[in-house]
C-alpha cells in the first residue's frame, strides 16, 4: 500500500538522499519502540489518518507515537533531534487552518495523556494533561459550581492541549476572553528535548533562570532585550482588536514585565504558539463560577446584514453571547433527523438567526434582560420575531444547531466544492461588524463565490466560509484573491486575520504584511530562541509556505474506477466520493452524548473513529489498483470494530454512512479472501432460528452444554461467554395462523402488513404477538409476511450479493400481495428499516423496492394515531405508578428518531418515561456473540448503558426496541428488557 507514501509529504526526511529517507519512518519507529512507553506506528494507513486535520491540508507524517506521559514526549523530540526531523503534537485533530499537519513525527497527546491531575474549587484552578477534552474538564468543575470559562463549539471533543497551542475562545469570549487569559502555568518540552515548568516570574527569578546553562536560561536571557529592542513596533504594528489567535504574543509578554509588579510570563507567551516553540504536557488553568441559569433570545431576520445590524443592540443589554446563524445552515438542519426539533419552534422562514444569551444567577434579571432586549429591538425595528427559550427544555434544539453549524455548513459539500476555511476567522470591533459584512460580501460576490455566515457577532469575528473547489486552478486563484483582499480590508477596520482559529497553514504567509516587517522580525527571532534548528511543527506563524501548497483536494489522484455493488450517487460520485466527504471535524471523537461513535468510546483511537475509517477507505481508493487495496488486511483491522450501527449517517454532519462504505468493503475482501463459514451462517440466521423454533426446546439445549459452547467458540468463534438465544415454541408464524382477531371487525382502518422479522418472530414471538392485537384493537386489518428474509444480516456481513437476491424477493413479495399503498411495518426496527435504506442502496433501480420504501412505517406510528383519534383505548395496568426507562436502537435512532415510540409509551396511563442518552449497547447484531469482538462490545455497554440501568430501582421498567439491545442488557446488567409495543398491550382495555 504506497498511496500515503505518494501523498502530500512536505519536507519529512529533510534533505537526506532518497534511499534514506525512504527507510526512515521504518528506522524512527524501531528507535522510538525502544525509547517510549506509548505506542508508535509507521504504517501507510496511520500515516494517511494524521496527515489530515479538519482544514483543507494535507502532509503525510513519518510515523506516529502516543506518548503515556512527559517522559514519552521528551524522549520523542530527542529521537526527532538525532534523526532531524521535524516534531508536532496534536490533540484532537480539529484545527481548521492546518496547525495539525505537518511532516516528520506526529504526537498524538490526546489517546493516554488524557488525566485531569487535581482541581482545587477553593482556588478556582485545576491541572490537567493536553489530552483532556474540555467538556470532561467541565463535567469535573461543574460539580463544584465552576467551569473552564473558553467556550468552544468543539468542546465534546477539543483537547485543553489544543486550546492552548491554538488560543481557543468561543461564544463567550465577550465574557471570559480567551485560553491566553486562564492560562496559569505550563509544563513543556523544549526543542533541545530538555524540560521546563514556565509560571509568572518575578524579576531576581528571572534572572537566577538567565544564569543558567540551558535553554530555559537562554529563553529568559534573550527575550527581555528583544522587548527593548522592539518596543515601538510592538506597541505600534499588533492589531488593536483584543482578539487575537495569531503570530508570537510579544505584547503580552511585555504588559507582564511592564505591570507592577513585573511579570516575566512565558506561560501565556507561547499559549497560541501552534506547538512551534513548545509542548506542553500539563498546564494549572483557571476556572470560573458556572453561571446557574442562561436565557436565550432568538431573533428572526429577513437577511443576514439585518441580523448583524441588530448586534449593536443586543450588546447594550450586557448578553454573555451574541451568535449568528444564516439561512445556508438553517436549510441544512432542517433536511437532518438530529437537528428535526429545530424546525418546530421557528416562526415563519428566517434568512438568519440571531442567538443572544443572557447567563447568571438571578433569573428576574437575566428575565429583565429579555424584556430589555425585545424593547430595544422591536423599538428599532430589528427583526419580525423573537423568539424567548427561557428554560432547557426550549433551549435544547436551539443550542443543538448553534454548535453544529461548522458541520451543517461543511454538509453543503458537493464533491470536492467544499465551504473552506481561510477567511472564516477575522474579527473586527462589533461596532464595524455590519459595514465589514457588507464589504466582505461584495469581495465574494466579485469572484464569484457563494458562503454560509455564522459565528460571534458579539466580538465582531464571522465565520465566513466560501465554497471553493481547489481541484480546479481558477478556484485556487479566486481563493488567494479573496484571502488578500480580506486580508486588507480587515487592517483597514483595525481587525484581526486570525482571532480563535490560528495561522496554520492557512493564514502565516500573510504575518509579514499584517505584523510589518519588524515585528515579524522579531517573532522570526522568538522562533529561533525557541527552536534553533526549526524542529517545532516548522511552517508555521512564520516562515511559512504559501496558503495554496499542500492543497488535500488537489493532492489526490483521480478516483480509479470501483465496481460497487451499493449505490453511492447519493453523494454525487462513487465510493472514493462517499467516504471523502469527511472533513475531519471529528465529531465522531465525542464520548459522552449521542451514539457515533462506539468503537472510538471503547478504544479511543483514531483509526477506530469514522473519519480514521473514511480517511483510511479514501487512502485505499486512491490506490491505483483500488480494488486489490480493498482488500487489504490493515485496511480491514481498521474496518473490523465498525459496529455498523448507522450513527454516522445521522450524527455525522456531513453524513458520512460508515456502515454502508464498510459493507461494500467487506464485501471485495470477500471477493478477493472468500467468504468466511461464521459469515456464511450468521448470513442465513432466519434458516438458523425457524430450525431453532420448530426444534424448541430441545435446541435450548445447547445453551447449557459447556463442551458444544467451547466447540462453536474454537470451530467457528462464536464466543462462549455470552448466552444464546432461546427460541420459543409455537412462533409467530405458527400462532398467527390460528388466532382469533381483536378488536371491531371492521372499522375502516384499513390493511397493515406486519414484517415477520428474522429474529423475534422465532425467540420473542410475544412481542409480535403484541403488535397484531395492537393493530387489530385499533381496527387495521393485520396481514402477517413471512415468505421471506430482508437480507439484513447477509448485508451487515458484506454478503451483498445475496441481501441483493433477498431484497429483490421480499419487495417483489410485498408488493404483490399487500394492498397497494397500504402501510408496511415491523418490530424490529434493523429488518423493518432495512426496507427503507439497505434496500434503495442494494437496488435502486426497482419499482417494488421503491414502492415498498415509501410504504415503512413504524408500529409506534400508527397506534400514536389510533389512540388520539379514539380507536385505540389504553387503561390501567400493572404498569401505574412505574417509571420506563427507554433505550432506542441505533437504526432507529438514525433512520426516523425514537419520537413515535416515546409518544406512544407517554400514552401508557400512569407511567413516567424517561429515554436514555447511553449511546449504541454494544451488541449490534452478530458482532457481540464474536469472539474477538465480545470485551469491546461488553465496553461499549459498560460505558453508559449498564450504569445508567444499574442507577434505577428495582421498580424500574426498562425497555428496548432492538433484539440485540434487549439480549446485551439482559447480560450487562441482569435487568430484563421489555419491547415497547408489549408494556402498551398490557394496558389495552
Amino acid at each position: 500500500m504506497t498511496a500515503a507514501a505518494r501523498g502530500p509529504a512536505g519536507d519529512s526526511g529533510r534533505n537526506l538522499a532518497p534511499s534514506l529517507a525512504a527507510d526512515l519512518p521504518r528506522e524512527l519507529a524501531v528507535r522510538l519502540r525502544r525509547d517510549l512507553d506509548g505506542e508508535v506506528r509507521d504504517d501507510d494507513y496511520t500515516r494517511a489518518l494524521y496527515s489530515r486535520d479538519a482544514s483543507m491540508y494535507a502532509i503525510t507524517p513519518l510515523c506516529v507515537a502516543f506518548p503515556r506521559h512527559a517522559g514519552d514526549v521528551a524522549a520523542t523530540v530527542a529521537v526527532a533531534r538525532t534523526y532531524d526531523v521535524p516534531v508536532l503534537p496534536r490533540g484532537a485533530g480539529t484545527s481548521l487552518a492546518g496547525q495539525t499537519v505537518g511532516p516528520g513525527l506526529v504526537l498524538d497527546l490526546s489517546r493516554h495523556m488524557t488525566r485531569i491531575v487535581g482541581l482545587d474549587a477553593e482556588a478556582r484552578v485545576a491541572r490537567v494533561q493536553p489530552g483532556v477534552v474540555q467538556d470532561q474538564l467541565n463535567r469535573a468543575a461543574a460539580a463544584h459550581g465552576l467551569m473552564f470559562g473558553p467556550d468552544t463549539s468543539t468542546s465534546n471533543r477539543a483537547t485543553l492541549g489544543g486550546m492552548i497551542g491554538n488560543n481557543s475562545a468561543g461564544s463567550g469570549s465577550v465574557r471570559y476572553g480567551m485560553t491566553i487569559d486562564h492560562v496559569r502555568e505550563l509544563s513543556v518540552v523544549l526543542s533541545d528535548a530538555s524540560t521546563a515548568h514556565f509560571a509568572p516570574m518575578d524579576e531576581p527569578h528571572r534572572a537566577r533562570q538567565a544564569r543558567l546553562d540551558t535553554l530555559e536560561g537562554s529563553l529568559c536571557r534573550e527575550l527581555p532585550p528583544l522587548l527593548s529592542a522592539h518596543e515601538s513596533a510592538i506597541a505600534r504594528d499588533f492589531p488593536a482588536y483584543w482578539r487575537r489567535a495569531g503570530g508570537y504574543r510579544l505584547d503580552r509578554l511585555a504588559a507582564g514585565l511592564a505591570s507592577t509588579p513585573p511579570a516575566f510570563d512565558l506561560a501565556k507567551f507561547v499559549v497560541g504558539s501552534e506547538g512551534t516553540l513548545v509542548i506542553a504536557t500539563e498546564a494549572l488553568v483557571d476556572l470560573v463560577p458556572k453561571p446557574r441559569r442562561t436565557v436565550i433570545a432568538v431573533g428572526h431576520f429577513a437577511s443576514t446584514i439585518a441580523a448583524v445590524e441588530a448586534t449593536e443592540d443586543a450588546m447594550a443589554c450586557d448578553p454573555s453571547a451574541v451568535e449568528l446563524m444564516d439561512r445556508t445552515i438553517l436549510d441544512l438542519s432542517r433536511a437532518r433527523i438530529e437537528y428535526a426539533d429545530l424546525a418546530t419552534i421557528l416562526v415563519g422562514d428566517p434568512a438568519a438567526l440571531l442567538f443572544v444569551s443572557f447567563t447568571g444567577d438571578d433569573e428576574e434579571e437575566l428575565l429583565g434582560q429579555l424584556d430589555r432586549l425585545t424593547a430595544r429591538w422591536s423599538r428599532h425595528g430589528h427583526g419580525y420575531h423573537t423568539l424567548r427559550a427561557e428554560t432547557p427544555a426550549q433551549q435544547g434544539a436551539l443550542l443543538k444547531v448553534r454548535k453544529s453549524s461548522l458541520g451543517l455548513l461543511m454538509a453543503a459539500s458537493s464533491g470536492t466544492r467544499r465551504p473552506l476555511a481561510f477567511v472564516e476567522d477575522t474579527a473586527v470591533a462589533p461596532e464595524h461588524l455590519a459595514a465589514y459584512t457588507k464589504r466582505f460580501a461584495d469581495i465574494l460576490d466579485k469572484h464569484g463565490l457563494t458562503a454560509g455566515f455564522y459565528g460571534h457577532c458579539s466580538v465582531g469575528c464571522l465565520h465566513i466560509r466560501p465554497f471553493v473547489d481547489v481541484r480546479l486552478p481558477e478556484q485556487v486563484e479566486a481563493m488567494r484573491a479573496v484571502a488578500e483582499e480580506v486580508k486588507d480590508l480587515v487592517r483597514e477596520y483595525g481587525g484581526v486575520n486570525s482571532s480563535e482559529h490560528g495561522d496554520g497553514l492557512a493564514r502565516s504567509e500573510f504575518n509579514r504584511e499584517l505584523y510589518g516587517d519588524e515585528l515579524y522580525a522579531a517573532m522570526r527571532t522568538v522562533k529561533g530562541l525557541f527552536d534553533p534548528d526549526n524542529r517545532m511543527n516548522p511552517g508555521k506563524i512564520v516562515d511559512a509556505p504559501a496558503m495554496t501548497e499542500h492543497l488535500r483536494d488537489a493532492a489526490l489522484p483521480p478516483a480509479p474506477t470501483v465496481k460497487t455493488r451499493l449505490t453511492f450517487d447519493v453523494v454525487g460520485g462513487g465510493m472514493r466520493d462517499a467516504a471523502d466527504r469527511c472533513m475531519n471535524i471529528g465529531l465522531c471523537r465525542k464520548t459522552d452524548a449521542g451514539t457515533m461513535c462506539p468503537s472510538y468510546v471503547a478504544t479511543r483511537e483514531e483509526e477506530h473513529a469514522t473519519r480514521g475509517r473514511a480517511n483510511a477507505l479514501v487512502t485505499a481508493l486512491s490506490e491505483p489498483d483500488p480494488v486489490q487495496a480493498l482488500g487489504d488486511e490493515r485496511l480491514h483491522e481498521i474496518l473490523d470494530l465498525c459496529l455498523m450501527c448507522k450513527a454516522c449517517k445521522s450524527e455525522c454532519p456531513l453524513g458520512v454512512d460508515m456502515a454502508a462504505l464498510k459493507a461494500e468493503a467487506v464485501a471485495h475482501h470477500h471477493d478477493l479472501h472468500g467468504t468466511p463459514l461464521r459469515s456464511r451462517i450468521f448470513g442465513a440466521i432466519r434458516t438458523l432460528n425457524r430450525l431453532g423454533s420448530a426444534t424448541a426446546p430441545v435446541s435450548n439445549l445447547v445453551n447449557r452444554i459447556r463442551p458444544l459452547r467451547h466447540l462453536l467458540e474454537r470451530t467457528l468463534g462464536i464466543t462462549a461467554r455470552r448466552p444464546l438465544p432461546s427460541y420459543d415454541r409455537p412462533s409467530l408464524v405458527r400462532w398467527f395462523r390460528g388466532h382469533a382477531r381483536q378488536g371491531p371487525v371492521d372499522a375502516g382502518r384499513g390493511e397493515v402488513t406486519l414484517l415477520a422479522d428474522s429474529f423475534t418472530t422465532y425467540t420473542e414471538p410475544a412481542i409480535g404477538r403484541a403488535a397484531v392485537e395492537l393493530l387489530e384493537h385499533a381496527g387495521f386489518v393485520v396481514r402477517l409476511e413471512d415468505k421471506g428474509c430482508c437480507g439484513r444480516a447477509s448485508y451487515s456481513k458484506g454478503m451483498l450479493d445475496d441481501a441483493k437476491r433477498k431484497a429483490a424477493a421480499l419487495a417483489e413479495q410485498l408488493a404483490t400481495t399487500s394492498a397497494p399503498g397500504s402501510p408496511i411495518v415491523g418490530c424490529e426496527p434493523s429488518c423493518i428499516l432495512t426496507l427503507r435504506d439497505e434496500h434503495r442502496k442494494l437496488l435502486p433501480d426497482d419499482p417494488h423496492v421503491a414502492d415498498i420504501a415509501g410504504r415503512v412505517r413504524q408500529v409506534e406510528e400508527l397506534l400514536v394515531e389510533a389512540i388520539d383519534a379514539g380507536a385505540l383505548r389504553l387503561g390501567d395496568s400493572w404498569l401505574a405508578g412505574r417509571r420506563i426507562l427507554y433505550h432506542g436502537h441505533c437504526h432507529q435512532k438514525a433512520e426516523v428518531g425514537t419520537t413515535a415510540t416515546i409518544a406512544l409509551l407517554r400514552r401508557v396511563p400512569g407511567v413516567e418515561v424517561v429515554e436514555l442518552d447511553a449511546g449504541c449497547c454494544g451488541m449490534a447484531g452478530s458482532f457481540g456473540f464474536e469472539s474477538e469482538h465480545y470485551d469491546l462490545s461488553m465496553t461499549v455497554g459498560s460505558d453508559r448503558l449498564f450504569p445508567a440501568i444499574e442507577a434505577e430501582a428495582d421498580r424500574t421498567v426498562v425497555a428496548a426496541t432492538g433484539v440485540s439491545c434487549r439480549q446485551q442488557i439482559r447480560h450487562g446488567t441482569d435487568r430484563a428488557a421489555w419491547h415497547p409495543l408489549e408494556l402498551v398491550r398490557a394496558a389495552v382495555q
